[in-house]
């Protein structure tokens, strides 16, 4: 099995193994959101994975 290199690039793995990565729905329709709430979307966030998604997705990836 290879890694899957489109699923990879779209997360960052912190050196104690934690899974970040962007939450959905805010690239568009955040004119009326405040300011403070734009910017908290813009960070990255603990990415929910199964041990079972890991082993399929991200085999490779330290």
């Amino acid at each position: 099995m290879k890694t899957n290199k489109s699923y990879q690039k779209r997360l960052k793995v912190t050196k104690n193994g934690k899974i970040l990565g962007r939450g959905t729905g805010q690239n568009h329709f955040n004119a009326k959101e405040s300011r403070r709430t734009q910017l908290r979307k813009k960070r990255m966030s603990n990415f929910a994975m199964s041990n079972k998604a890991k082993a399929r997705f991200l085999i490779n990836l330290k």
